[in-house]
């Protein structure tokens, strides 16, 4: 169910994530199973970090800015499931108007999640979160590798053209805001894509629709993923 594969983009992002991951901790802090039974890894992380995350620039969010609960996905365009993931995220959304939705780049797997990544960060800096929030449920309910290319065409749909997009993904500002993106992965232990922040609650991997649900609800009620 996680995908750990850890081919870095050091070229294309700029980064270096040595560091702070290393102190996170995952096993099950919180006794919690996905929707296969499986026990989901877990952690508490500190509130320190998961406190900085609402400053990270070119986030993409949906739902109400005011929302009770705010659910962080940590994802890479090409990790396989990442795509399941994107579609409970999306129907988590449409079925809970409380709940709002943070879309954070982790594109760990490969120099294509990278392109696709600043081309999303383009859109959302272009055309703001909910075309971008669009542009990512458009993109992992297609089949296939997802490339720069790709992610242009589909950019291209939403009435951008290829240079506006190139220039802007092109960006120092882009630039700056993937790395920021990443840092935080590694700083908060993410080691795997698709995970998720809920509180300051780690998830590593993806537990299922109704397993998420219900660990939104026990965060709601007592602040863990289960009371």
């Amino acid at each position: 169910m996680i995908v750990t594969r850890r081919r870095l983009l050091a070229a294309s992002a700029g980064l270096a994530l040595a560091g702070p991951a290393a102190a996170q901790s995952y096993g099950q802090r919180v006794s919690v199973t996905g929707d296969d039974g499986k026990p989901v890894a877990n952690s508490v992380l500190p509130g320190e970090i998961t406190g900085q995350i609402p400053a990270l620039r070119g986030v993409t969010y949906a739902g109400p800015r005011d929302a009770e609960t705010t659910l962080y996905e940590f994802f890479d365009f090409n990790c396989p499931w990442c795509r399941k993931a994107a579609a409970d995220v999306v129907a988590l959304r449409d079925s809970d108007p409380t709940l709002r939705i943070g879309l954070v780049e982790n594109p760990i797997l490969s120099p294509e999640s990278a392109q696709a990544a600043k081309v999303m960060l383009a859109v959302q800096r272009k055309l703001g979160s909910d075309a971008a929030f669009g542009f990512y449920r458009t993109l992992l309910s297609r089949p296939g590798r997802i490339d720069g290319p790709g992610a242009l065409a589909a950019a291209a749909s939403l009435g951008l053209s290829q240079a506006e997009v190139e220039e802007i993904a092109d960006s120092e500002e882009v630039r700056l805001a993937l790395k920021s993106h990443m840092r935080m992965a590694a700083d908060l232990g993410l080691y795997a894509t698709p995970s998720y922040v809920l509180g300051n609650a780690g998830i590593l991997g993806h537990p299922g629709a109704r397993s998420m649900a219900k660990m939104i609800a026990s965060t709601r009620r007592c602040d863990r993923l289960a009371c």
